[in-house]
């Protein structure tokens, strides 16, 4: 770590980051005694990962092996590097990974890099590194998708980031303001953080519970540019907050959640919807999104900004043009509150109503840990190399549910439950 780079640090509570590291320890991977620990994050990340390794060990753990990402090691790769090594992916990474998750090794994500570090570089050379990295990574995201481990993503404020939210500020103004932004979504900014989560997690299981005892067929989306059926998945699933992994481990998924989601069905989406927010996406701010869908597939798609980027995107294999996931999120959610555009999925996407094209989620069907992917595709689960969410939710928006009778149950009326 760098002089600048601890001076910087210096402008975030560590009492809140210490308690941050705690509640993903505790709370988002629930990490039990001799379990093994993976993590990823940006190199100037250290601080937290350093209170995240105290914690987990602390906590029994067996071995913690954090692996480091470096913003200007990335760029070089775009300036200097080969063109055909964009094509290439470090598979031996990710095989390794999977082969850590087969042997029930836990998984922590920390993000932070600068959404838009790759807006300057070619952006075919960015689809093509993307491409090849989703396919080398498959072996190890099928673990996570599957929900094969607990795992869990928490944020760490870098600088480089937090000039993106806070352009004006001078940069420790805009790292303290971006960390305390995180704190407050991520509830450690109050002593007994562990304690929050346990009722916010009470909140979500009504959420959830009340959901699938109503069992609907479909979702109907209203609002200013949107009218859109989302079929559901037969045997879909609500979840929400706290979940339970294959290996019988309760965890939060994702630090901070507001979202109760399920699979919807792959070939029952049609209409129209449109973006409530901007997707940051590899560097590219994609805004304004309109889309239409015919049996489940996206027909059009347009945006006003970084509309070639979408349709490489939806270009990436079949199922990307195609529903993987649906979430319920109040307009009145902290994050939602906060004005902020955090150019960063994490947080955005619990800041109102999404749905995410590409791949679905095993874990949202009844018995889902049982299903054979071939059980899943048929029950109308997707499958692709992406997972993207994006934002359609507001305080204009209503959504019904629909019952297989064509009964219909009000959801949401004007952004709010219902």
């Amino acid at each position: 770590m760098t002089v600048h780079d601890r001076n910087i640090s210096a402008s975030i509570d560590p009492v809140k980051l210490d308690r941050l590291a705690e509640v993903a320890i505790k709370v988002g991977l629930n990490l039990q005694p001799g379990q093994d620990l993976l993590l990823t994050a940006p190199a100037v990340a250290l601080p937290l990962v350093r209170r995240i390794a105290e914690h987990a060990y602390k906590a029994g753990a067996g071995l913690v092996t954090p692996f480091f990402s470096d913003e200007d090691v990335t760029l070089s790769r775009y300036r200097f590097g080969h063109d055909n090594s964009f094509d290439r992916a470090a598979g031996w990474l990710y095989e390794g990974m999977s082969k850590a998750f087969a042997a029930n090794t836990a998984r922590l994500a920390i993000v932070g890099d600068n959404p838009m570090l790759l807006s300057g570089e070619d952006p075919g050379k960015v689809a093509r590194a993307s491409k090849a990295n989703s396919v080398a990574y498959q072996p190890a995201l099928e673990k996570i998708v599957n929900f094969d481990v607990n795992w869990n993503i928490i944020a760490y404020p870098s600088a480089s980031w937090a000039k993106q939210v806070f352009p004006d500020d001078e940069e420790d103004v805009a790292v303290a303001k971006l960390a305390d932004a995180i704190f407050a979504a991520s509830r450690v900014d109050i002593d007994n953080a562990v304690a929050a989560w346990t009722k916010h997690n009470a909140v979500l299981r009504e959420r959830t519970e009340w959901l699938n005892g109503q069992r609907f067929s479909a979702l109907h989306y209203t609002g200013p540019g949107t009218d859109l059926t989302i079929g559901l998945a037969d045997g879909h699933e609500w979840e929400g907050g706290a979940s339970t992994a294959k290996n019988g481990i309760i965890c939060n998924a994702n630090i901070p959640t507001e979202e109760v989601f399920t699979t919807p069905h792959c070939r029952r989406v049609d209409g129209h919807v449109v973006s409530s927010k901007p997707l940051s996406y590899q560097g590219s701010l994609i805004d304004n999104i309109a889309v239409k869908f015919e049996e489940g597939r996206i027909v059009e798609a347009k945006a006003s900004r970084g509309e070639e980027v979408l349709n490489k995107v939806l270009d990436t294999d079949e199922g990307a043009r195609r529903l993987g996931e649906v979430a319920l999120v109040p307009h009145s959610s902290p994050i939602s509150k906060s004005g902020l555009l955090f150019f960063n999925t994490l947080f955005d996407e619990n800041a109102a109503c999404h749905i995410a094209l590409g791949q679905c989620y095993s874990k949202c069907f009844v018995d889902g840990g049982r299903l054979t992917p071939e059980q899943i595709a048929a029950q109308g689960g997707n499958k692709s190399l992406i997972h993207i969410d994006w934002m359609i939710g507001s305080d204009r928006l209503d959504i019904d549910g629909i019952h297989a009778d064509d009964r219909r149950v009000p959801v949401f009326r004007k952004g709010e439950w219902a």
